[in-house]
């Protein structure tokens, strides 16, 4: 045990997605020899435990373990973040929060050394040396450890001075559990080449609370550290190793990684198949995976609590249903619903279609770095779920696509293509965007530019109703106010649909009056389903007599034709200038018997 005194010790690893599955149990098992030889108590050494990624996730502190069987517990627990590097952001919680004594360190006048040590593998995506200098002004003693990828100039500057005695770059993840001991030396001030038995094959050099092996000349040191051979039969890479090829004196043998055995031909990994062994118990299928398995629900089923059974859910969320208006689910099945004019086609998924009336329909879609590739997928397939309710053809329904981020880009304009099929195809080929949400710019651009007759709108006086769809997922980096203002104003009908993080006040200043038949919002990427029932409902709202009446979609297109018609007529009769007071009288007469009509429907 290293016994020259109490520490308080944090920490601080890296779990980025750089750092795979084996590399992080490596970054484990480093931890825990460190610990395993540490006085720890609650009058001794302390130890707590933080990793980062894009953010910070407290394992445990300073105060919440005094044994190194629970602190080992804790740490096999640990399950990574997997995204960026963020290790300013992890040096700033060190600081702040960490070696706080609410956090359980000790107060400053009893003058126990807080140390912080940082083991990374790749390049800081944000700063560190301002934030370094300053928890190293703190009191805080910072050792960096890098692995493999890591940047030696971020290393240095967070390290404390002197720097050959805090910074430290291991090679790999297969050798940093003997640095990890040399590491623990350091920490104790033990010389190993004097103090323990060093392993060196030749000769120990020692270093400042430290060693390395060198290897007598015409020998090479192998990949332990500490033998020594002529050839390294593995660096020529000829072996042949599906995994890892291991030098042994002028030869090599293959190994496998944890979970996988060797195969007969001493070179190829076969993973282990731990579903064969017949005691996993789940109730429909097993799924091996290195080092375990899992239990998986045949499709239109959950996994419960247990890990282990299922229960039917709720198949119109959890599979793709295809129905074009509305899913209904029932006990392990589903089927599909149509809106109130509509009938359900033989195939039992779409809708009779609207023919008589149209629209100009430009769906702005958020692409945004927190969509997500996966997410913004589902994305895609939510724009061509509404897509497949319109009648598209150049004199009927016309659509256009812009995507956003922290720039705007015309996926395609209103006259581009004049099919569903193409439209939807053009859709699954568009590209993510990612990086910022800059939604007032979008809007900018779908006012000036998609709803331009170059662009394929319809002009103003042919009266074909604009309908704008803004898809967003998180709250907008720039003003939307004064653009949603000029798109309505503009005559523009504008639909908001927000998912996930989207703010609802900004989702209520794009959406058309009435406000709540112009929004949607759902929690989760996986449940938009409803959203395209929403729209298709509300594409044609009217107000009622002291409550709210949907319409038909198709009846509402109707009348738009028929006044679209009417007008034309009237214009018609009115360019040729004909004395046709009479019949003109008696269409004002039609139309204004028709209002009539269309209020008491009201």
């Amino acid at each position: 045990k290293c016994r020259t005194g109490p520490l308080d010790i944090v920490f601080v690893i890296d779990s980025s997605r750089s750092v795979r599955p084996f590399e992080f149990e490596t970054m484990r098992r480093f931890m825990i020899d460190i610990i395993s030889n540490l006085d720890v108590g609650p009058n001794a050494t302390r130890v707590g435990v933080i990793q980062y990624s894009s953010q910070v996730q407290n394992i445990f502190s300073l105060k919440t373990f005094f044994t190194w069987a629970d602190m080992e517990k804790a740490i096999n627990s640990i399950i990574p973040l997997a995204q960026g590097t963020m290790t300013g952001l992890a040096i700033q919680y060190v600081m702040n929060v960490a070696f706080t004594t609410q956090e359980g360190a000790r107060p400053p006048h009893k003058k126990i050394p807080r140390i912080a040590i940082i083991v990374t593998d790749g390049r800081p995506q944000d700063r560190v040396t301002e934030v370094a200098t300053q928890a190293r002004n703190a009191g805080i003693e910072i050792y960096a450890v890098g692995i493999q990828r890591a940047d030696m100039n971020s290393l240095r500057a967070m390290a404390s001075p002197p720097l050959e005695e805090h910074v430290f770059l291991v090679e790999s993840f297969e050798l940093i559990q003997q640095f990890g001991k040399q590491f623990q030396d350091k920490l104790c001030g033990v010389d190993m080449c004097v103090e323990q038995e060093h392993g060196c094959q030749h000769s120990c050099v020692s270093t400042p609370g430290s060693f390395y092996c060198e290897c007598n000349p015409g020998y090479r040191l192998n990949v332990d550290g500490k033998t020594c051979s002529h050839i390294d039969a593995c660096a020529d890479g000829r072996h042949g190793c599906q995994h890892q090829c291991v030098s042994i004196r002028g030869s090599y043998s293959c190994r496998c990684r944890p979970g996988y055995y060797l195969s007969q031909n001493k070179r190829s990994c076969t993973m282990i198949d731990y579903c064969s062994f017949g005691n996993h118990s789940c109730q429909h299928e097993c799924v091996s995976i290195p080092n375990g398995h899992y239990c998986r629900c045949r499709s239109g089923y959950t996994l419960q609590p247990d890990s282990k059974s299922c229960r039917a859910t709720d198949l119109c969320n959890g599979v793709d249903h295809g129905c074009e208006f509305k899913c209904v689910s029932t006990e392990g099945s589903y089927h599909c619903m149509c809106p109130e004019g509509q009938q359900l086609q033989a195939d039992g998924k779409t809708c009779s279609k609207c023919g008589t009336g149209h629209v100009d329909l430009v769906m702005v879609i958020d692409g945004s770095k927190s969509v997500r590739p996966q997410n913004f997928e589902l994305v895609k397939q939510f724009v061509n779920r509404i897509v497949d309710l319109l009648d598209v053809s150049p004199h009927g329904t016309r659509v256009g696509l812009v995507q956003y981020s922290s720039r705007v880009r015309t996926e395609f304009p209103l006259n581009k293509y004049h099919s569903a099929d193409e439209i939807k195809k053009a859709v699954m080929d568009v590209e993510y965007m990612e990086k910022g949400t800059m939604t007032g710019l979008a809007l900018k651009h779908m006012v000036e530019h998609s709803f331009s007759e170059l662009e394929g709108a319809r002009p103003l006086s042919h009266n074909i109703p604009r309908i704008g769809l803004v898809f967003t997922d998180g709250r907008s980096q720039d003003d939307i106010s004064e653009w949603a203002r000029r798109a309505k104003e503009s005559g523009i009908v504008m639909f908001a649909v927000g998912v996930g993080k989207a703010v609802e006040e900004e989702l209520r200043a794009i959406a058309s009056e009435p406000v709540e038949q112009h929004f949607s919002y759902s929690a989760d990427f996986t449940t938009m389903t409803h959203l395209v029932e929403n729209f298709s409902l509300n594409i044609c709202p009217e107000e009622g007599k002291g409550e709210t009446e949907i319409r038909s979609p198709c009846e509402c297109e109707a009348l738009v034709q028929f006044q679209t018609n009417t007008v034309a007529i009237l214009q018609s009769l009115t360019e040729k200038n004909i004395l046709w007071t009479h019949s003109l009288a008696q269409m004002t007469a039609r139309l204004e018997d028709l209002e009539k009509q269309i209020a008491n429907k009201k």
